[in-house]
């Protein structure tokens, strides 16, 4: 049995057909939708790349991995899923995008060479790379994926940097150069022909990995880096839809009046300024569905492979994003704050197995987070749970239609000690935190430092109303940051003794040790049987 774990890159939870977007059409996934279950409540556990790719791979939390922001490195030591796969004679690959940052110092300090296995391995975030591209190929003489480079020049796209030239640009009528990164140039079409793009590209490398796997188990993670920016999309999908497709924002006035000084300050930074701008929304949405709509039929022609092949009757397909994109609404761009738009992903799992299929074509509403997926997947493996470390829970009972009790609320946190919101706000970096915690009803954030923010979800479902300072939900604001300081008391650090050894550890000496014993009959009554064959 194997995996293929698909990841988008900033693909919000309401763009897909199966969600309810009323103009995109994504019939492969939901076609997988049908075949599996869809988790409408999913929330990953930080609304930007790398410290929510770290929690998806490792099965924790931020305050536990430590990598709080882009380019903070996971530290040596930190196990993955990949780590624990492998313990189970699991072969697991990235093909494409992870966004780990190695922990070259701990590297050094405890003398592992970052080019031997091991040091690979920590590198990749305990994935083998079979091909490593985290979609952002600046200027310079080390590319960070020459192999897709080399590949565009070796079909004609050349210069310096072939991914922002070709891939990542769109030309005029008179052949000039119209970079992907301004925005301005979203509803140009990628110079890239369609098979040749970034989505094709991994796509068709990902069916490579699958073809020429020769273990006998194997999990493929599929990271897509799209529909992340650059907002630019080749043709066909580049004419796919217009500004009359692109739905209105979601925000009101009153938030942009908001007296909460990191709401306040997210609102007021250039890069929230400049995509809530009606005509930066009409230019970049339409670009962000057809690249939504790309690798949709990316997806139908890997589905289709797999099914000539009959993988699809011996793999897990599980289906998400790393977080979402605002696009404008609530007067932000990026994916800064915990609203849905940023923090609510999509995901779909399809198990194979027979024990699943009382479940086909359901939609689940418990609360789901990304750290889920870890301890699910080393289930579906059948390797031993790791509950000291996994702080995920394994979601097997909810795919198989038994019967479980779940999780009360989901978290996520925020690390945001090196934005310009920052700068705006003038707190200190040990201050730049926030945590967000949801139940079935509200959505508590707190700022530290600030007063907290709360959205009534049954009430205002947009979560256009802070009710953070309102006096008659004190009650709420206050039992909902009891549950962020129950959450935060849990052991989260002692990762390397498993409850079971805990277990047999309680209520006994190690052998040789006697500690008030007060003679030879009390001594012969406590430990009249072997140490190993005490309870």
């Amino acid at each position: 049995m194997n995996v293929l774990w698909i990841m988008c890159d900033q693909l919000r939870w309401d763009y897909l057909s199966c969600t309810g977007h009323k103009t995109l059409e994504t019939p492969h996934i939901d076609a997988l939708a049908a075949k599996g279950v869809r988790f409408d409540r999913a929330y990953v556990q930080s609304p930007f790349c790398g410290p929510s790719r770290m929690s998806s791979y490792t099965g924790r939390y931020c305050r536990s991995h430590g990598s709080t922001w882009n380019g903070f490195p996971l530290r040596v030591g930190e196990p993955t899923l990949g780590d624990h796969l492998r313990r189970v004679g699991v072969h697991a690959a990235i093909v494409g995008k992870t966004h780990m940052t190695p922990d070259r110092e701990g590297m050094e300090w405890l003398g592992i060479d970052p080019d031997s296995r091991i040091g690979v391995t920590l590198a990749e975030c305990g994935f083998e790379p079979f091909e490593r591209d985290d979609g952002l190929h600046p200027f310079g003489p080390y590319s960070p994926n020459p192999s897709y480079d080399n590949y565009l020049r070796s079909h004609g796209f050349g210069g310096p940097n072939p991914w922002e030239e070709w891939a990542n640009s769109g030309e005029d009528e008179a052949g000039r150069l119209l970079n992907g990164w301004l925005l301005k140039n979203s509803d140009k079409a990628a110079r890239i022909p369609e098979e040749h793009s970034e989505t094709s590209y991994m796509t068709n490398r990902a069916m490579d990995f699958m073809a020429n796997a020769n273990h006998p188990a194997w999990l493929c993670h599929l990271s897509f880096i799209k529909p992340h920016w650059p907002y630019i999309v080749p043709e066909p999908y580049a004419s796919m839809y217009g500004p009359d497709d692109v739905p209105p924002a979601i925000r009101s006035n009153s938030e942009r009046q908001t007296d909460h000084p990191v709401f306040r300050a997210y609102q007021d930074s250039r890069i929230s300024r400049t995509i809530s701008r009606e005509d930066v929304r009409r230019a970049i949405i339409p670009a962000y569905m057809g690249l939504v709509k790309q690798i949709d039929d990316n997806l139908g022609r890997l589905f289709a492979w797999m099914e000539r092949r009959g993988l699809m009757e011996s793999t897990m397909i599980v289906f998400t994003s790393d977080h979402g994109d605002y696009l404008g609404d609530h007067w932000m761009g990026e994916k800064d704050l915990f609203h849905d738009q940023s923090v609510r992903v999509p995901l779909i799992i399809y198990n194979p197995r027979r024990e699943a299929d009382s479940t086909r074509g359901t939609v689940s509403d418990e609360l789901v987070e990304s750290i889920d997926l870890a301890p699910t997947i080393l289930n579906y493996f059948c390797g031993t749970p790791l509950p000291h470390i996994l702080e995920g829970r394994d979601l097997t009972p909810l795919l198989h239609g038994q019967p479980v009790e779940w999780r009360n609320w989901a978290i996520s946190e925020y690390d945001y000690s090196t934005r310009e919101a920052r700068r705006i706000i003038g707190n200190a970096q040990e201050d730049a935190r926030l945590i967000m915690i949801c139940d079935r009803r509200w959505k508590f954030v707190h700022c530290e430092g600030f007063r907290p923010m709360l959205f009534d979800l049954e009430a205002d479902p947009e979560e256009l109303v802070d009710l953070g300072a309102a006096p008659e939900h004190e009650e709420v604001r206050a039992r909902m940051s009891d549950a962020i300081f129950e959450w935060a008391r849990r052991h989260h650090t002692r990762i390397t003794m498993h409850p079971y050894k805990i277990e047999r550890m309680t209520d006994r000496e190690p052998p040789g040790i006697l500690i008030g014993i007060w003679d030879e009959e009390h001594f012969m009554k406590e430990f009249e049987k072997p140490f190993e064959e005490r309870p």
